[in-house]
Parts: structure tokens; C-alpha cells; sequence
């Protein structure tokens, strides 16, 4: 491998947008590991059938399993040498109204997109902070922005996200290490392109571009913050959304 060569970690890396960061860092020059769960031969044939050619390999994760998941970054630390870049993408939704919901519903949403942040940080920055480089970034969302019907428990996981990449990003700013959210819209994922088409038609006509995101396009937005010329941008969170919300 090349001297100096980042090392990225994309957790739910096989899912739809977890694969175009894959690819995206890969093409900009970084190896890449896409942790995700196991036990989906299907998915993981497609997945390393888009990544074929790139620096590109799979570990098999729970992210709501903390031990397991200092066990992962020791593992690259090992391998590689260190762990430059930490993507936190794994996610679920348990749609229902509140009056509905029940706790499991809830404890799901909120272990994996929030507390899975908090295992894999938990473990990855110390040793960023001592190399004295680093960048993490947390997938959000817009939802986490503005509320959604149905989603208090997956607005309520990525609205503390947000919390969490401020508070972390000044704990480790002096160390090199930065710290980031990006907030899709609606993108074209399975779970988005599996609505009936009326919704999703509703959707778009919300979204002043007039149309869905793309993978890549959030890809994209990782791969700016993801770079070692992005070390004066941290705490911040960056919106790809297709002006469905604004703010300043």
C-alpha cells in the first residue's frame, strides 16, 4: 500500500448510501472497510460486486455492541496501521406514530443510530487524538432537522447526533481530529424508492430541485469533510437536501 494511506471505516457500509461513501472514499484514495452487519449473503454479493477493483473490504458488525465494536477498530489499528476516518452511517427507522410505539421501537431506533455513534467514537478517537489526525463524520438527516410524522424516535436519534458531533468536535478540535454530520433529504435508497409512488411523488414536490438525491451526492459531501484540507471545518453540519429545508 501506499505510504500515508488513509484508512476509512464506514459503518453500514453495505447499505444504499453506505456503499457510495465506500466508493466515493475508495476513489479518492483511501482503503476502505464497509462494517455492517452479517448474515446477508445477498447484499454482500452486491455490494462487493459495485466495489470490484476498489480498496474496498467488508467486517461483519453490530454497532450496538460496544465491546465488538472496540474489537473492530483495534482490528484495523492492526491491520492498517491506524483509523483515519470514521463514517457513522448505520441507521433503521421503526415508523409509528408515539401513541403507537412501543419501547422496543423506540430502544431500537435510538441504539443503533445514536448509540452506535457513541461505540464507535467511543473506541476510534483516543487513537486519532494521539496520531493527531482524524475526521468523523455522522450521517444524519433532515428529519433531525425539522421532525417528521411518525418519526419521533428516528428524529429524536438524529437530532442528538447533532449534539453529539458538537460536544465531541470541541473535546478533540486541538488533537487534528474533526468532527462532522451531514443531513440528507430524500434520496434514492430502497427504503425511499419501496413508498408507493404517490408519496414519493408528494416528496418531491416538496423539494425545490424537484427531485430526489442521489447516493453520490451525499457521498460527496462525506468525501469534503472526510479530507485531510478539511481540518478548519468541524462542529458543522451540512445539509444535502435539495433546499427541502433551509437554515443558516
Amino acid at each position: 500500500m501506499p505510504a500515508g494511506k488513509r484508512t476509512a471505516v464506514v459503518t453500514g457500509g453495505i447499505g444504499g448510501l453506505g456503499t457510495a461513501i465506500c466508493i466515493s472514499l475508495a476513489r479518492a484514495g483511501r482503503r476502505v472497510v464497509a462494517a455492517d452487519l452479517g448474515g446477508h449473503p445477498e447484499r454482500l454479493e452486491r455490494f462487493e460486486q459495485e466495489v470490484d477493483g476498489l480498496d474496498v473490504g467488508f467486517a461483519a458488525l453490530d454497532v450496538t455492541d460496544l465491546d465488538a465494536c472496540g474489537a473492530l477498530v483495534r482490528d484495523v489499528e492492526a491491520n492498517h496501521g491506524s483509523l483515519d476516518i470514521l463514517v457513522n452511517a448505520a441507521g433503521i427507522t421503526r415508523d409509528v406514530t408515539l401513541r403507537k410505539m412501543d419501547r422496543l421501537q423506540w430502544d431500537a431506533v435510538l441504539d443503533i443510530n445514536l448509540g452506535g455513534v457513541f461505540n464507535m467514537c467511543r473506541h476510534a478517537v483516543d487513537g486519532m487524538a494521539a496520531r493527531g489526525f482524524g475526521r468523523v463524520v455522522n450521517i444524519s438527516s433532515v428529519n433531525g432537522q425539522t421532525g417528521q410524522f411518525g418519526q419521533t424516535n428516528y428524529s429524536a436519534a438524529k437530532a442528538g447526533m447533532h449534539g453529539f458531533t458538537m460536544a465531541l468536535a470541541r473535546e478533540v478540535a486541538r488533537k487534528g481530529v474533526t468532527v462532522n454530520s451531514v443531513s440528507p433529504g430524500y434520496c434514492e435508497t430502497a427504503l425511499v424508492t419501496a413508498m408507493p409512488q404517490q408519496i414519493r411523488d408528494g416528496i418531491v414536490a416538496q423539494v425545490p430541485v424537484g427531485r430526489l438525491g442521489r447516493p453520490e451526492e451525499i457521498a460527496r459531501a462525506v468525501e469534503f469533510l472526510a479530507a485531510d484540507e478539511a481540518g478548519f471545518v468541524t462542529g458543522a453540519n451540512l445539509p444535502v437536501n435539495g433546499g427541502l429545508f433551509m437554515s443558516f
